[in-house]
């Protein structure tokens, strides 16, 4: 068996406590968009959840804030008076649009954007509020705002992610040596250890989380001026370089530039990355819970004290959490093949799959999937005596490879094949023991002597490079994590502004 040791990064810089609160965590997010205000709540807390980020509060102030970015960028490049852009971004307050007023400008005009845009101006001064919205259209205005929504969540899922993939490494660590039997088919094949299993879900996390910042640096480029039919004809000549400034007054890349109204694909992309984030925690989930079988009983999900299982019978400790992370792979899903409608378009854009909602939908349920996950993975207990016990119930079969690759030394793979096949069925059949079975064939036992026996059939010693691999997957998750766009709650270089 190897003895290779856990790399000393993974054993002192991430089995201990982040310094850094999940609050604190999603307060640094927010620090990377700096020219977006968010709205406060009456105790002068911003948003704490992607829940909040997409409350109608804070949509309306996003808009603002896009509004007055606009402004900006053109009286940066002269199409408006900077004295507008100033008075513009000095109201671009939820307080001088409040949301009982919107909405009830809403039921009068029947359109969002007008409404807001009518209650809003009235606080601007005159000479400035003919440059409000000026040259732009709604979808150019609610698709970059939901860009914004979008890629403030993906940050979060990140750094959530984070937190679950420290919270597997460390349970990789712990369970390094668990030996247990690994299951093709639902049958035992060869033993494994608890430890390479979870470094496996280290490795399907960490993809996860390159995947989602591929999708983000898509976001980070979808800021867009382009109007209603994409060809820039309200914003006058400089329209381009408008577009550009605008995305760097909030934060952003310099933006594509194709008119992407009408193809959805960087919304899509994201909707379809959560869809896999889900399904590859409803795997973990769904491993979980039939490891908690009362017949298996290898992990535990344990409950508070008070907590009950079952109105009738006592005795049960009901899987919860992973239970709720197989439903939610099988939900979050649905919703991404509404937002992948949307790429389906009639002609230069329309709004048939109502996509707005369901990124909101998608957003929220991927926030608890994650929270659920983490909480879930920290307080699994690992039993190691049932992984032996069970380990035992096949009485040394699991290893019977090793023991056909021993033979073939001397007879070759393929009569060892045969050989091993037909001890094992006679094992089976008459009810013993491996080692009984090797032992009175002649041909096994005159090639193997009872302790070499003894020694082929114990499971510790046939767990191939294991250990290796473990390391190997670890130390690749923390090169890859120095690449995140927030590290330890700290905005990263190059990201946002």
């Amino acid at each position: 068996m190897s003895t290779s040791a856990p790399p000393a990064l993974w054993r002192d810089g991430l089995t201990r406590k982040s310094a850094v609160s999940v609050l604190a965590f999603i307060a640094a997010c927010f620090m990377l968009l700096p020219t977006v205000a968010l709205a406060r709540d009456s105790a002068g807390a911003i948003p704490s959840s992607v829940a909040d980020f997409f409350s109608p509060e804070q949509t309306n102030q996003i808009v603002l804030s896009i509004e007055a970015a606009l402004a900006r960028a053109q009286a940066a490049n002269g199409t408006i008076p900077q004295a507008a852009a100033d008075e513009i971004t000095r109201k671009a307050e939820l307080r001088y649009a409040p949301l009982d007023e919107v909405a009830a400008e809403r039921k009068r005009v029947g359109h969002r954007m007008v409404a807001l845009l009518n209650v809003w101006r009235r606080s601007i001064d005159e000479d400035a509020r003919q440059y409000v919205h000026y040259g732009t259209t709604t979808v150019d205005i609610y698709d970059t705002a939901t860009t914004l929504q979008l890629r403030q969540s993906a940050l979060i899922f990140i750094g959530r992610m984070r937190e679950i993939e420290s919270v597997l490494i460390k349970l990789t660590q712990d369970n390094v040596d668990a030996v247990m039997a690994g299951r093709t088919l639902g049958q035992h094949a060869l033993p494994i250890t608890f430890g390479k299993k979870v470094s496996g879900w280290v490795a399907e996390n960490r993809r996860n989380i390159e995947r989602l910042k591929r999708s983000l640096d898509e976001l980070d480029r979808s800021a867009i001026l382009k109007g209603a039919v994409g060809t820039y004809a309200g914003l006058g000549e400089k329209a381009i370089d408008t577009e550009k400034s605008f995305a760097r007054e909030l934060g952003l890349k310099p933006p594509y530039p194709d008119d992407w109204h009408g193809s959805r694909d960087v919304f899509a992309n994201y909707a379809l990355t959560l869809a896999l984030i889900s399904r590859s925690f409803a795997s973990i989930g769904q491993e979980l819970f039939l490891l908690q079988m009362t017949d298996i009983a290898e992990t535990l999900e344990p409950l508070d004290a008070q907590a009950a299982s079952s109105s009738s019978m006592a005795q049960k400790v009901n899987p919860r959490k992973s239970e709720v992370l197989i439903q939610a792979g099988r939900m979050i899903p649905r919703l991404a093949e509404v937002v992948l409608d949307d790429v389906v378009n009639f002609f230069e854009r329309d709004n048939t799959s109502g996509p707005e909602k369901v990124l909101k939908e998608i957003s929220v349920r991927s926030d608890s999937n994650l929270k659920t996950a983490k909480a879930l993975l920290a307080e699994l207990r690992v039993n190691k005596s049932a992984m032996r016990a069970n380990l035992d119930r096949t009485n040394g079969m699991i290893v019977a490879q090793r023991v056909a690759f021993t033979l073939g030394k001397t007879l070759g793979k393929d009569q060892a094949d045969v050989l091993v096949h037909a001890i094992i069925h006679g094992a089976l059949e008459e009810k013993i023991g491996f080692k009984a079975a090797l032992m009175r064939d002649p041909t096994a036992s005159r090639l193997l002597s009872p302790l070499q026996i003894d020694e082929l059939l114990e499971p510790d010693g046939y767990l191939g490079q294991q250990h290796e691999l473990v390391n190997a997957v670890i130390e690749q998750t923390l090169e890859l994590r120095k690449s995140d766009p927030v590290a330890e709650g700290q905005p990263s270089a190059g990201v946002g502004r």
